[in-house]
């Protein structure tokens, strides 16, 4: 191994966010808008933007040179969250009629 950092993409930072158990609806990926109390990342012309949305407003608003940094940023943001959030339905799934 000659030492190189992996660089992270937003396809693994997702597969990392399920991997530890991060609900969906905490953040949004390259789709951005204001989508209610969920952490967002998107492309912003030559770089990447991470912020918070909450009733249609952005709040700390994090700028990026790129991908690789903006992710990690949104995965150490997002960590703290893994595997704290269980749908309320989910002892459903598995019972029979």
């Amino acid at each position: 191994m000659n030492g190189a950092l992996i660089e992270m993409t937003v396809e693994g930072l997702k597969k990392r966010l399920d991997a530890i158990g991060v609900p969906d609806d905490l953040y949004s990926l390259l789709i951005g808008g204001f989508p209610n109390e969920a952490y967002c990342l998107i492309k912003n012309g030559e770089g990447w933007e991470v912020y918070y949305s909450e009733r249609g407003h952005k709040s700390g608003v994090q700028q990026f040179v790129n991908e690789s940094e903006a992710c990690e940023y949104l995965f150490e943001e997002l960590k703290i969250y893994a595997g704290k959030y269980i749908c309320p339905t989910s002892h459903l799934k598995n019972k029979k009629s």
